[in-house]
C-alpha cells in the first residue's frame, strides 16, 4: 500500500469498528441462565449461583475458558476464511461478524468466571474486561467522574478504537483477493484468541481479588475435564 492507500484504509477500518462494536454492544447478548444451564451440564456439578463458579477453582475454570477462546477463534478463522475471498472489499461486513464473535466470546468468558451483566454496574464491569483486552487502562478516577449511561458507550468506542487500530496494521495483507483469505483466516483466529486470552486474565485477576473460600461438601462432584 501507498502511504494515502494505507492512511484511507486506516480511516476506514477505524469507522467500520466503532460502528461494528457499537452495534454488538446494542444487539448481541448471551442469555446469562441458558449459558450457567450448559456450564452445569459441562462440568457435572450443581452450580446454581454466580457466586457458586467463582468459588471453583481457577484451574477447572480454566479448562472451560480455554474452550471459549478456541471455539471462538476457530469460528472467526472459518469466518475470516470465507468472506477474505474478496480481499479488502470485504472488509467491512468481516468487521461486523468479527466483532459480534469477540463480544459474545467475552460475555461468555464472563459467565463462565461468575461475573453476569444484569445490571448497569455488571454490564460496566463487562466492558472493563473487553478495554483490558484492547490494552486500555481507565484509572480509577476517571470511572468515578463518569454517570454510567454515559460510561459504557464511552468505554465500548475505546475499545473499537483499538481493535481498528490492530485490524488496519494487521490487515493490510486483504487487498490481495483469493491470495489473501488464507491471512484472513489466520489474522482473524489472532485477533480473537489474543483478546479472549487477555479478557480471562482480567477475569482471573477480578475473581480472585473477591477471595471467596472454595465451596466443599459432598454434594460438590469430582470436576471433569471440558467438552
Amino acid at each position: 500500500m501507498g502511504r494515502d492507500s494505507s492512511e484511507w484504509f486506516r480511516r476506514i477500518v477505524r469507522t467500520s469498528s466503532r460502528s461494528a462494536f457499537r452495534r454488538a454492544y446494542r444487539q448481541v447478548r448471551l442469555d446469562p441462565e441458558r449459558y450457567m444451564q450448559q456450564l452445569r451440564r459441562r462440568m457435572k456439578r450443581p452450580i446454581h449461583s454466580w457466586e457458586d463458579l467463582r468459588r471453583l477453582s481457577d484451574e477447572e475454570l480454566k479448562l472451560h475458558g480455554d474452550n471459549v477462546i478456541k471455539s471462538s477463534a476457530k469460528l472467526a478463522a472459518l469466518e475470516g476464511m470465507g468472506l477474505g475471498l474478496g480481499g479488502l472489499l470485504m472488509t467491512l461486513p468481516d468487521f461486523g461478524i468479527l466483532a459480534a464473535i469477540t463480544v459474545r466470546m467475552l460475555q461468555k468468558l464472563s459467565l463462565t468466571y461468575g461475573f453476569e451483566y444484569s445490571t448497569d454496574d455488571e454490564l460496566a464491569g463487562l466492558w472493563l474486561a473487553a478495554a483490558s483486552a484492547a490494552g486500555l487502562d481507565f484509572g480509577r478516577e476517571y470511572l468515578e467522574k463518569q454517570a454510567m449511561e454515559r460510561l459504557i458507550p464511552r468505554i465500548v468506542d475505546q475499545v473499537a478504537l483499538r481493535a481498528g487500530a490492530e485490524v488496519a496494521e494487521k490487515w493490510a495483507a486483504r487487498v490481495v483477493p483469493i491470495l489473501s483469505a488464507g491471512t484472513a483466516a489466520g489474522l482473524n483466529y489472532w485477533f480473537v484468541r489474543s483478546w479472549g486470552r487477555r479478557a480471562q486474565q482480567h477475569f482471573l485477576e477480578r475473581r480472585r481479588s473477591l477471595r471467596l473460600p472454595p465451596q466443599t461438601g459432598p454434594y460438590l462432584l469430582p470436576s471433569t475435564s471440558a467438552s
